[in-house]
């Protein structure tokens, strides 16, 4: 599976940007999607996910996103999205998209994709 994530860009506190990540391959294997993201210094830290196995879409978001990210999919485009408003300068991250691919027996295998920035001016 290969992910290429676009949408990244510089927008001032309270805007909007939406992210996407295509993804291609064996997309039939996926079971979850979603997003993290790093910023300069800190750890990788979860945004949202979705479970995408069987078609349930249940989602998942970080305390400090919610109500204001939400994450979606279109499966005819294999391509996963994160719509987020309210934007803040603590949302300055390279964010990251990945997805987690069933290998079976040999359990799960998380692919990422290489990034893209996201810049909130105060």
């Amino acid at each position: 599976v290969q992910l290429v994530e676009s949408g990244g860009g510089l927008v001032q506190a309270g805007g909007s940007l939406r992210l996407s990540c295509a993804a291609s391959g064996t997309t039939f294997s996926i079971n979850a999607m979603g997003w993290y993201r790093q910023a300069p210094g800190k750890q990788r830290e979860l945004v949202a996910t979705m479970a995408t196995g069987g078609g349930s879409g249940i989602t998942n978001y970080a305390d400090s996103v919610k109500g204001r990210f939400t994450i979606s999919r279109d499966n005819a485009k294999n391509t996963l999205y994160v719509q987020m408003n309210s934007l803040k300068p603590e949302d300055t991250a390279v964010y990251y998209c990945y997805a987690a691919v069933n290998m079976g027996a040999a359990g799960f295998r998380v692919h990422w994709g290489p990034g893209t920035q996201v810049t909130v001016s105060s």
